[in-house]
């Protein structure tokens, strides 16, 4: 038998020397499939650690909860704000009793605040996570590195109050990818969303426009980082080429992303329109719904990245010309715990109250010298352009008209509504005159303007100058009609006073 230390046996090529260690790009593969498995991997523990809490919770999927969380923060995050705490448990424990109905609401709401807090890892001393992978350094030789990530992080709002907000890593869970270039990613989900729609297939198109509102999410987040950054210290972000060429690639992505998503949004109410299918209906209600908030989410980027430039102009007038502090700290315990200890209570209760009064708080009195004011004072002011930077001339398009009437149907519904003062009509009757003109449509525009005259605007067409308004009363008759319910309303027109809106205008000139 060969012993383990022969070489006999080994072919030549094998025992020459150690094996190469892998490509740069294989060995970066391997480094991101890794880091996306540490990134599951706190879902993955929530189902492992349920038997540690006290009572019978092996009926909850604890990571299906997880994402759930991760899915709410994520949407109902903001620009500036993050998600609130109370309104994702709420909005987790409806999910969480489906899986177990028979079970108290205090229970479902125990197991939202364990995951919602689990995500937020608060037990650790810097709330997040670590994990250990290892890789092959340039020599050949194996590395081990730290991965340190969040998954949700609690931030601070105005007025003291703490919002959520989801990390890059926690939208990578979503999605299934790990470090993907965002513009790339939202070009491609985008792309495979009009596809999907153009085929019929509704239920995988909404799958895509989600994993598409999350990248607009990853977007914003990049570009309030970098904000937040430049706010705290403006020499910390690179302002001369990084955040410019980020600015204007943001721009150029937004405005692409307009003419594409208003695209989708045609094609999907047409979708929407033309399908008989109730289910299919429903799915691109819902597309519509979602593509609308991208469209909503690209808008308020577009503002955030239009003003990053002043932002950052003014951020580095106050770093650059604030009054650096020359005053010293104060010796806690040389000026004041070692002189009030020996003092009676009275005495040392007028010290302490006094420090307290004014040495805390969120906002410390500013010492005023001679100096100081000399200085501000003598500072010549930055001259700047009055206007500002030259803005760019929008890319306008035209929108498609895509309303059901035409102008032609209006006139003619518009005609068999003219009725006079003194003989108003059922809504059967006109129905049933709409039909004879040849049009199916037009009896549904007539009951349309009918229903909105139910509630006629008085006040904006007495200021409007109007000489007559449109008006129909429900008397209690049910409408008896092959294709519309409800009630028979009681159509008609009733004058305006001309002559005390004359005398109104007359006034107001």
């Amino acid at each position: 038998m060969t012993s383990p230390a022969s070489t006999d046996s080994v072919p030549p090529q094998l025992s020459a020397g150690p094996r190469p260690a892998p490509g740069p790009a294989a060995d970066e593969g391997l480094a991101r499939r890794l880091r996306a498995l540490a990134c599951t991997a706190p879902l993955h523990d929530l189902d492992a650690r349920k038997a540690n809490l006290a009572g019978e919770y092996s009926v909850y999927g604890m990571a299906e909860v997880a994402l759930a969380a991760i899915d709410l923060v994520t949407l109902n995050m903001d620009f500036d704000t993050g998600a609130d705490h109370e309104q994702i448990v709420a909005r987790l424990i409806p999910r969480i009793a489906a899986q177990a109905p028979h079970r108290p609401t205090a229970e479902h709401e125990r197991v939202a605040r364990w995951v919602l807090e689990n995500l937020i890892n608060v037990g650790s001393v810097d709330r997040g996570f670590r994990a250990v992978y290892g890789t092959f350094a340039p020599d050949g030789t194996y590395v081990r590195r730290d991965y340190d990530f969040k998954l949700i992080e609690e931030v601070p709002g105005p007025g003291g109050t703490v919002y959520l907000r989801t990390t890059d890593e926690a939208v990578n869970v979503l999605v299934g990818a790990l470090d993907t270039d965002v513009t790339s990613a939202q070009i491609a989900a985008e792309v495979k969303l009009e596809v999907l729609i153009n085929r019929g297939r509704l239920a995988d198109a909404q799958l895509a426009a989600e994993q598409a509102r999350y990248r607009t999410v990853q977007y914003s987040e990049t570009l309030r980082r970098a904000l937040d950054a430049t706010r705290r210290n403006v020499r910390a972000v690179d302002w001369l080429s990084a955040v410019p060429d980020m600015i204007a690639e943001a721009l150029d992505h937004v405005a692409e992303r307009y003419r594409h998503e208003n695209a989708i949004l045609t094609n999907i109410r047409k979708a929407r329109d033309e399908t008989e299918d109730p289910e299919h209906k429903r799915r691109a209600a819902e597309l519509v719904d979602i593509v609308k908030d991208c469209i909503r989410r690209h808008t308020q980027l577009q503002s955030r990245l239009l003003e990053a430039g002043p932002l950052f102009r003014a951020e580095q007038d106050r770093q650059a010309f604030a009054t650096p502090a020359t005053t010293s700290g104060t010796d806690l315990y040389g000026h004041l715990l070692a002189p009030v200890l020996p003092l009676p209570l009275e005495q040392a209760i007028r010290v302490t109250d006094a420090f307290f009064g004014r040495g805390t708080g969120l906002r410390t009195p500013v010492s005023v010298r001679i100096a100081d004011l000399v200085d501000i004072l003598l500072t010549p002011p930055v001259e700047r352009e009055h206007l500002g930077a030259e803005m760019p001339e929008p890319d306008l398009i035209a929108t498609p008209d895509d309303s059901r009437f035409s102008e032609e149907q209006l006139a003619a519904a518009m005609e068999l509504l003219d009725l006079p003062a003194d003989a108003p009509r059922r809504l059967s009757g006109l129905l049933a005159e709409a039909r004879r003109t040849g049009d199916p449509d037009l009896a549904y525009l007539v009951a349309l303007l009918a229903v909105h005259a139910a509630s006629p605007a008085v006040g904006t067409a007495y200021r409007q100058g109007e000489q007559k308004l449109l008006f129909a009363v429900d008397d209690g008759t049910e409408l008896d009609d092959p294709e519309f319910g409800g009630a028979d309303l009681i159509v008609g027109t009733a004058l305006l006073d001309a002559a005390g809106m004359a005398a109104d205008r007359t006034e107001a000139a």
